[in-house]
């Protein structure tokens, strides 16, 4: 599913209407038809209950007014507040505006702060508000009326319905460029929009509806880059094929994993048990011969192999050389092992000498910040990096808030100039190629924030590259299952209650879900919407 942003949106509705011969008007009668079907879905009773709708001078005000329309027709008691002078508004959106006269909906222009002022205590007594102020053409704040409008609606205690985006967020970024409303529900027209799908912005958003409104897929697939799509569990599921009947465990990928150090041997436990639990045939854990009884006790299901270590319990440089005799698909290193100088020259042996493919995560990365241009790829080689938004702020150098608020373009940016993969961990996980596509998690909850899941993650990701050969798609399908498995297990230990073990022993349960043998789906109705779960 595409992700678009605002000169895509563009460009998208252009070609409907002038190749595709999709008249403006039907576009926005289609809109409004999609934003009523969904209310009708949440109220089913929306037709017995008092509505006022706030509507902009464009588009989207326009289908504020379809809105308007059709539940007139239904007996809801409706009101209109144009944030402008009727007189300002022009093609459908005005057309539309006037057809409300044949239905007694009243219509208030409040283009300055003392009409809104004087039209609000009527606002008041609304059962729900449509927010059709602004859509995806807002590049600054707010200025008055409107976030005198969007402060006085977001502090009442009625449920927002915002069509397209939350008026207030810009359709490009997942920053908050200013204040904006703070929606129930998002109806977004013809595709998603970034900061539907991304912190902080979605944080705005509500439950997201994705609605058809009439835009072809062929239009939508034509257009230029930047490639951006919600990667869902439809997605993951499609690149799970049956076993054959005669497969045996060395099939099913090798993988052997660096991991762990004196004070942190539980991680390279978490990202065995992770690879394990994702379908790998054989996993070892190369550990700290110090650690190496310990991490072997917890499961007998793979195997470890004892390494040099320092006096301060982390693997010796020098143990690289038996790291790399070893034979492997995918070789996974960081969890757990320390920040060392013989922990630097560590990482950078493997990365450069190791034909198997790599998996990058936490401590590997950390030593990397010192010499970043040792996360290069290669060809014949794929070089994943799985790192929390920390761990990318150091390997950018910026902050963390800025990785976060524009999550979608780190990632993309570091991945293209690097030519490598990257899963930037967080709500939403951005998986990016070096191609420059851009896939986000729809699965997951906050109760996965818990020390230890990102150690499970670089176990599925290594375990999944080992079976299914294509990165971008091993990428997928691991941020996928770790979100369903993080999902069933906060559904029945409480998001407060979840810890990293509980994602592991859920995987299969995950696995059984992403092949619809279990509920999970995204739910599709007869108006052509899709509500997506999840964090989305």
């Amino acid at each position: 599913m595409r992700i678009l942003n605002t000169s895509q949106m563009r460009e998208a509705d252009q070609r409907t209407i002038t190749q595709m011969g999709v008249p403006a008007m039907r576009l926005m009668e289609h809109a409004g038809r999609a934003v009523v079907a969904t209310m009708l879905q949440r109220w089913p009773a929306i037709g017995e209950s008092r509505v006022a709708i706030v509507c902009g001078r464009g588009n989207n005000g326009g289908d504020g007014f379809v809105v308007a329309r059709l539940l007139a027709l239904r007996g809801s008691d409706v009101c209109v507040y144009l944030g402008g002078r009727s007189d300002q508004l022009d093609g459908a959106a005005r057309t539309n505006l006037l057809a409300l006269a044949s239905y007694d909906v009243p219509v208030h222009e409040v283009f300055e702060s003392s009409a809104w002022r004087a039209s609000f205590p009527e606002v008041t007594s609304s059962d729900v508000i449509v927010d059709a102020l602004f859509g995806t053409g807002l590049t600054r704040p707010l200025g008055e009326p409107w976030i005198t409008m969007v402060r006085d609606l977001n502090n009442l205690n009625v449920p927002i319905v915002a069509i397209d985006l939350p008026s207030g967020l810009c359709g490009d970024t997942a920053e908050l460029i200013g204040e904006a409303i703070d929606a129930e529900v998002t109806v977004a027209l013809g595709a998603l929009k970034p900061p539907l799908v991304v912190t902080p912005g979605s944080m705005q958003a509500g439950e997201v509806v994705v609605a058809d409104i009439g835009i072809p897929a062929r239009v939508i697939d034509g257009l230029d880059r930047p490639v951006t799509s919600l990667s869902t569990r439809a997605d993951a599921a499609g690149f799970l094929k049956a076993r054959a009947r005669d497969i045996h465990k060395g099939d099913c990928g090798r993988v052997l994993i660096v991991a762990g150090s004196a004070r942190k041997s539980g991680a390279a436990r978490l990202a065995a048990a992770g690879a394990l639990r994702s379908g790998a045939g054989l996993v070892t854990v190369a550990t700290p011969r110090g650690c190496q009884q310990t991490v072997s006790a917890w499961m007998p299901e793979y195997m470890t192999l004892g390494l040099e270590e320092t006096p301060l319990g982390e693997v010796a440089a020098g143990a690289a050389e038996l790291v790399l005799e070893q034979r492997c698909d995918v070789l996974a290193v960081g969890p757990g092992l320390g920040q060392g100088p013989d922990v630097e020259l560590l990482v950078r042996t493997l990365v450069e000498r190791t034909a198997a493919s790599l998996v990058l995560d936490a401590d590997a990365l950390n030593v990397c910040t010192r010499d970043a241009t040792t996360l290069v790829g290669r060809d014949g080689r794929d070089l994943i990096i799985t790192p929390h938004p920390g761990e990318m702020a150091r390997l950018v150098g910026i902050s963390v808030e800025d990785v976060q608020t524009h999550r979608i373009e780190v990632a993309r940016d570091f991945a293209m100039e690097r030519q490598i993969h990257v899963v930037l961990k967080g709500a939403g996980t951005v998986v990016a190629t070096p191609g420059g596509e851009v896939w986000v998690n729809a699965t997951g909850n906050p109760g996965m924030a818990t020390g230890g899941a990102g150690d499970v993650l670089t176990g599925m990701v290594a375990a999944w590259l080992a079976q299914l050969v294509d990165a971008d798609a091993a990428c997928r399908v691991a941020a996928c299952l770790h979100g369903i498995a993080g999902d069933l297990a906060a559904a029945a230990k409480s998001q407060p209650g979840l810890i990293a073990s509980d994602i592991v022993n859920y995987l299969g349960d995950g696995v059984l879900a992403l092949l619809d043998r279990q509920s999970g789906e995204e739910r599709y109705d007869a108006h052509g919407l899709c509500a997506l779960t999840g964090n989305v």
